[in-house]
């Protein structure tokens, strides 16, 4: 492919959505067009947005599938709240998507989907191509299906399977257009259909014909570059949050010198989790697709009894199933792992779509009293960093850890700097090999003076015989109590245990030290309440922010810092549970500013929000 002749302008950023049918290979050509963008070394970030449904009916609202890809020559938080450029593959499509578009941004649209029928489908009395409802935007009208099955006329493949290499075609054109590389997506297709080489041929053909056309047409006279960002130095990779989090797992497994055991039931969106830890046997990983939920938990804890990480994953209802298990994993004091995936609920809810409202279910969502630790990832990538930390609280203080992902962040991607592995933290856990008393008994609830952890015994160890089951245990000997000051002591002792998690002090971001507005967040509000506050210094506004990836203990220092600020806003995609605990916990008027809309927040409605608060009090 030749380098272009045409006019070149510089930008700074571009935020890009894909979006057709559920058929129509979205989810693909983003991705494909990430790959490309992170291989240029632009910062990225992404947000996948699809239908729960396997396939909804073609052409209509419901059906539309998208991926949106933000990309810059600077640091960016979020993938964008609104598109530069629409590349609309149907009138569904188009008007799924048109509200949330700026004025002057560029809509490429496939004319060969705007038929009668397909315009009847989405309500469309008219088309929006000649009726000039799209007068405020830049519109290219372009024939990708018939242009790609023209490009694919002497492929021998029939009509039906040529026009499915129509995204291929968009991909061509979008690359042109941003000067994208392409070399890792021509390798990918060899790969993807390896088995196929008429699919690897025309996949290549359709893809080229979309480059040509740019090259070629008058109708895009200008190509635009986004130069790399500015990063670290390092190795780095295109990952998703599901991704990371999962070597994560495999990290911790190999740093604890331990095996990996994943009991799993696959649930959206969590099942990306179980298909990569599958990859990695080498590394002593075992995963096992349970039949439910609950033998899914019961494997991982019978895999952490018998010394390996026992790790579940699942999302809020799978969540719920498993609750008496987590129940029985703290009485016994094992260490577990059970990765909530957070989606829109209640019950099967919006599977497809996010939120943060597991929190209460995370930290009170079982019965008695039965504290464990919670940890929250803020970004893609640190879902990597935050796996690792999980397995360090559940190893060092044998409790189950939840570990509170969510769909944006497991669906998203962005650059991730590969870590040393020797940077890594050392996991390395003493299983107990001999009795624990000066007169040889074994004491299976004698716990670490510093820690308050109890021994790790593995079933078949000469002499570390114990009892375990869900009735309440005796202090040091395990044995079976009914003692009322027994049962009081061993409820207080294992939230001590927790409470006594020693976790960073959480650190405020408040760069000219004079805010008087503390805006606190958790997981992935991250990103938009960093680009919204970094807006709002850029326009001559003070205000702090703060952010737990600890819930469960929260840091030392979380008192101190709330009480030197006037207001403390907390936004949350549910309705309101930190706010609540902040609340409760330090008699602080947390405000609360909440959506469940599925979608994260976009910087833009935090920052109008903020400014109001700095503003006004």
């Amino acid at each position: 492919m030749a380098a272009s002749a045409k006019r070149v302008e510089q930008l700074d950023r571009v935020v890009i959505r894909f979006a057709g049918d559920s058929g129509d290979g979205m989810q693909l050509t983003g991705d494909r067009f990430t790959s490309e963008t992170a291989q240029l070394g632009n910062d990225i970030s992404t947000l996948p947005n699809f239908p729960a449904e396997i396939r909804a009916p073609a052409g209509t609202l419901p059906g539309v599938s998208s991926f949106q890809v933000h990309f810059a020559d600077y640091d960016i938080l979020t993938p964008g709240d609104a598109p530069n450029v629409l590349v609309a593959m149907n009138p569904a499509a188009l008007k799924a998507n048109l509200a949330e578009l700026p004025a002057g941004a560029d809509i490429i649209v496939n004319t060969d989907e705007f038929t009668k029928r397909n315009l009847a489908k989405v309500g469309y009395a008219t088309s929006p191509l000649e009726d000039g409802s799209l007068g405020d935007y830049a519109v290219h009208p372009v024939a990708l299906t018939s242009m790609t099955v023209g490009a694919l006329a002497d492929s021998g493949l029939s009509k039906k399977d040529a026009e499915r290499a129509k995204n291929m075609f968009a991909l061509g054109l979008l690359s042109w257009m941003y000067s994208r590389p392409f070399e890792s997506t021509l390798r990918f297709l060899e790969r993807k259909f390896a088995k196929r080489p008429d699919l690897v041929a025309a996949n290549k053909a359709a893809f080229q014909a979309g480059w040509n056309y740019g090259e070629t047409t008058e109708a895009f006279s200008v190509r635009y570059e986004v130069k790399p960002a500015r990063m670290r130095p390092g190795t780095y990779r295109n990952i998703t949050g599901n991704q990371a989090l999962a070597l994560g797992l495999v990290a911790a497994g190999v740093r604890a010198k331990l095996p990996v055991f994943l009991g799993a039931y696959p649930i959206t969106p969590a099942s990306d989790i179980l298909h990569e830890l599958s990859k990695h046997k080498k590394f002593g990983v075992t995963t096992m697709q349970a039949e439910d939920e609950i033998a899914a938990i019961g494997a991982a804890l019978g895999a952490a009894y018998g010394g390996a990480l026992g790790v579940t994953t699942t999302s809020g209802p799978g969540v719920a199933l498993k609750g008496e298990t987590i129940s029985l994993a703290i009485a016994l004091e094992l260490p577990l792992v059970v990765v909530d995936v957070q989606r829109a609920g209640p019950s099967t809810g919006m599977p497809t779509k996010t939120e943060q409202a597991d929190l209460n279910m995370a930290l009170y969502g079982r019965h008695g009293e039965a504290p464990l630790a919670v940890i929250a990832p803020k970004s893609p990538s640190d879902c990597f960093h935050a796996a690792i930390e999980a397995a360090r609280i559940a190893l060092t203080y044998r409790t189950p850890v939840i570990l509170l992902s969510d769909n944006y962040v497991a669906n998203g991607s962005e650059p991730w700097l590969l870590p040393s592995v020797d940077e890594l933290p050392d996991l390395r856990v003493e299983y107990a090999r001999e009795p624990n008393t000066e007169d040889g008994r074994f004491l299976p609830y004698l716990r670490d003076p510093e820690t308050l952890a109890r021994p790790w015994a593995i079933p078949g160890t000469p002499g570390l015989e114990h009892r375990i089951g869900g009735l309440e245990k005796a202090d040091k000997t395990g044995d079976i109590s009914y003692d009322p000051a027994n049962h009081e002591f061993m409820v207080r002792m294992r939230q001590e245990r927790i409470d006594a998690i020693p976790v960073p002090d959480v650190d405020v971001e408040d760069p000219e030290e004079n805010a008087r507005v503390l805006v606190l967040g958790w997981g992935s509000t991250y990103g938009p309440i960093g680009a919204a506050c970094r807006a709002l210094r850029q326009r001559g506004l003070s205000i702090a922010q703060a952010h737990l990836r600890h819930l469960a203990p929260l840091p030392a220092n979380l008192g101190e810092v709330l009480a030197g600020y006037d207001r403390v806003v907390v936004p949350e995609m549910n309705l309101g549970q930190l706010a609540s605990v902040i609340r409760a916990r330090y008699l602080v008027d947390a405000v609360p500013f909440n959506q469940v809309s599925g979608l994260p927040f976009t910087a833009a409605t935090l920052e109008n929000m903020l400014e109001d608060v700095v503003k006004n009090g």
